[in-house]
């Protein structure tokens, strides 16, 4: 049984830091692309950043870009969400996935249950 168990979300004012984490289970992880994905209140999911299995490949949504760092440690099974310079626009439920690959992200796989970040301004 596949489990994708995400933590460290929360409430941060303007211009803090928060980091994410996910515990994977079930999975052969360093197989498997992992990414972050947030779903903004009344909008659709979007992708905000990915690592391939052996994470030395990253892309990251240009909103992003320069703010926010995904790693991972395989021996652990766990991935990583650094937010940095945070934004109220930022204030969303952010999910891991699970993914075969880069090209698959989104389509295929496993998601966790999502944890809350929200922003002060």
């Amino acid at each position: 049984q596949v489990q994708l168990v995400e933590s460290g979300g929360g409430l941060v004012q303007a211009g803090g830091s928060l980091r994410l984490s996910c515990a994977a289970s079930g999975i052969i992880f360093s197989r498997n692309a992992m990414g972050w994905y947030r779903q903004p209140p009344g909008k659709q999911r979007e992708l905000v950043a990915a690592s391939t299995g052996g994470g030395g490949v990253t892309n990251y949504a240009d909103f992003v870009k320069g703010r926010f760092i995904i790693s991972r440690d395989n021996a652990k099974n766990t991935v990583y969400l650094q937010m940095n310079s945070l934004k109220p626009d930022d204030t969303a439920v952010y999910y891991c996935h699970a993914a075969p690959n880069l090209a698959t992200m989104g389509y295929q796989g496993y998601w966790g249950q999502g944890t809350q970040v929200t922003v002060s301004s």
